[in-house]
């Protein structure tokens, strides 16, 4: 009976999500843009319950700070915490949102079960507004608000348990709370299947509107991003693609979505000055950490070698070798020196 709940648990979970195939509000809650902050995104079978959730974000984002360098800046944690909250208040989010700034030219940002938040420097120096940053900020949001980490975990251990009986692990809740305990792969956390990533997109999108972003701030950063990943030809690209694989299909739907479902505003904020102010304070502090880098190098202690044979200048005195009469290091006397001179009975 209980393979046989769990196979059935594991064929619903791997369905396709269908909250693309058709914008109407009545048959689908993700579609009423007017209900965000007062409906369920989060799916409706996840084996973590929202406390531990956010105990393991919190375990996840220790580990993160541990071999990362956090930017201490006030300046720049302010405003881009500030943004980030903004978007969350304007989202379907319901655990606290605790931002970080990294310092890491890797355009990227990525999101921890829980509400842990992480906003690497590299994507705050190519994103050309505060829209655009926004919008990364936005979908990633989507995927705390949708709890995409917890509940592609648990599909993949729900379907897991097709070959072990349930008896074994004391029922549902004893294996979510086993797991949970012992789960330590944070890729599983951050690498989500393509119906997670459009249902980001989706959600991503009403969440920037909701803000009073233009929504198609969003849709422009991901074509450039692409743009720059045919031109490198894969190679240094941002971590975006590596974790939220950019499709044509994805910025396809994205763009429909904002014609279908968003309604249309007079003007929209794109982010002014400030944005400009910050970026070229980030630009100052990387520069700095990059001169006391190379500064610190420059004064590291290094080994003194000596020269090969062929860079010895020819007016060098000779190094006296053992024999030579110059070497005056005390000798062992032998044994057999003394025979082979007689003196010995």
């Amino acid at each position: 009976m209980g393979r046989m709940i769990a196979f059935t648990l594991a064929a619903v979970l791997t369905l396709p999500v269908s909250a693309w195939a058709k914008y109407n509000p009545d048959d689908n809650p993700k579609h009423d843009v007017s209900a965000i902050g007062d409906r369920d995104v989060d799916g409706s079978i996840n084996l973590y319950s929202l406390e531990k959730e956010i105990g393991l974000g919190k375990q996840l984002a220790d580990e993160v700070e541990k071999h990362s360098k956090v930017v201490d800046d006030p300046v720049i944690s302010e405003y881009v915490n500030r943004v980030a909250q903004n978007i969350a208040r304007n989202s379907d989010i319901k655990v606290p949102l605790v931002v970080k700034v990294l310092d890491a030219d890797e355009v990227n940002a990525f999101a921890l079960p829980g509400g842990y938040f992480f906003v690497n420097t590299g994507l705050v120096r190519l994103a050309e507004n505060e829209a655009e940053l926004a919008g990364v900020m936005a979908h990633e949001i989507a995927h705390i608000a949708a709890r995409h980490g917890t509940r592609q975990a648990s599909k993949g251990q729900i379907a897991n348990l097709a070959s072990i009986p349930l008896i074994f692990l004391g029922g549902w809740t004893g294996y979510g709370i086993r797991q949970a305990a012992g789960l330590a792969v944070p890729m599983t956390f951050l690498k989500f299947s393509r119906g997670f990533e459009q249902d980001a997109d989706l959600l991503g999108i009403q969440y920037l509107w909701k803000a009073g972003y233009d929504p198609t701030s969003m849709v422009a950063f991901f074509e450039r991003l692409q743009n720059q990943k045919k031109k490198k030809e894969g190679g240094g690209i941002s971590g975006l693609f590596r974790s939220h694989p950019l499709t044509s299909k994805r910025i396809k739907l994205a763009q429909e979505a904002i014609d279908q479902i968003l309604p249309a505003r007079n003007e929209y904020a794109l982010g002014g000055s400030e944005f400009a102010n910050v970026k070229a304070d980030l630009e100052k502090l990387m520069t700095v950490s990059s001169k006391r880098s190379k500064d610190a190098d420059a004064n590291r202690p290094t080994l003194k070698r000596r020269a090969p044979d062929d860079e010895i200048p020819a007016d060098a005195e000779p190094v006296p070798q053992e024999g030579d009469q110059g070497d005056e290091r005390p000798k062992l006397k032998r044994k057999y020196d003394s025979l082979s001179a007689g003196g010995a009975d």
